[in-house]
């Protein structure tokens, strides 16, 4: 199984190593045109309404979790399939996450997680293959992420609480002339959150992508010395699997840590 992924995984970075440094006669490496978002009907003009390559591929993310949760685990054999044991691993790994983070009382949230978390996932890894179109690399995608957890979990924490949940700005450990001072910043920091939520994970697959793309582009121009552009394409890529793991991961467990605070805002 080792040895199946490694083969797969050389043959995706040798093709696009091919198929996107191939665009010209020129050096003319473009790495942020693979962002862009473009009509799958034909036309330049973009609507609300329009379907683009972002709803493609946000739709196909939706059905691979669909796939591998609901059909892939369908039968819950008692050895299961590789299928069910992915789904089971992601399961237990975020209802894990979120009892321990944020504690048993959150573990009514969890399939809220588990859903921001499969999508996020699920985004990224599909976004690896090549040709495809990496709808996380997006501010409009993880900013939208980002605001539906602030706004849950803000609404979560007064309907809870009512007016207590303000606790959370006022330090009240900290000297008395100073909690004006930290709660100022505490309101800040607060609603800064949704912010390096978008921009920790559309910032980190835009730049892994990016970087693959120049990469591909020299492998294209430089004829019989490809193989060092190859190379570096073989280990980015390592690399990028692992980040499209870890962002899903960081953007989850903390989603966990700001329902902790919502949950229970005492300072």
């Amino acid at each position: 199984m080792g040895k199946l992924f490694f083969y797969v995984a050389l043959a995706l970075v040798l093709v696009s190593g091919f198929v996107f440094g191939l665009e010209d006669a020129k050096l003319a490496i473009k790495p942020m045109d693979q962002f862009t978002v473009k009509p799958l009907f034909g036309g330049d003009h973009i609507a609300w309404y329009t379907p683009t390559n972002v709803t493609l591929w946000m739709s196909l993310a939706v059905v691979a979790i669909v796939g591998l949760l609901v059909f892939g685990s369908a039968n819950r054999g008692i050895v299961p399939s590789r299928a069910q044991s992915v789904a089971e691993l992601a399961y237990g790994f975020i209802y894990k996450m979120v009892e321990d983070v944020a504690g048993k009382d959150a573990v009514k949230f969890f399939p809220y997680i588990m859903t921001i978390f499969m999508f996020i996932v699920t985004a990224n890894f599909l976004g690896l293959i090549p040709m495809s179109f990496t709808t996380t690399s997006h501010f409009a995608v993880t900013g939208v992420l980002a605001l539906i957890v602030f706004v849950a979990i803000t609404i979560t924490g007064f309907v809870l609480h009512g007016a207590k949940f303000l606790g959370l700005f006022w330090v009240s450990s900290a000297p008395l002339a100073l909690r004006p001072v930290l709660a100022l910043i505490e309101v800040i920091s607060y609603f800064v959150r949704p912010v390096s939520l978008c921009i920790r994970l559309a910032g980190n697959i835009m730049a892994g992508h990016a970087v693959l793309k120049v990469f591909a582009g020299f492998a294209a121009y430089l004829a019989g010395a490809a193989f060092l552009p190859i190379f570096a394409i073989t280990a980015f890529y390592a690399l990028e699997v692992l980040v499209a793991f870890i962002q899903a991961y960081v953007f989850t467990i903390l989603t966990c840590v700001y329902l902790k605070d919502a949950l229970h805002p005492s300072h």
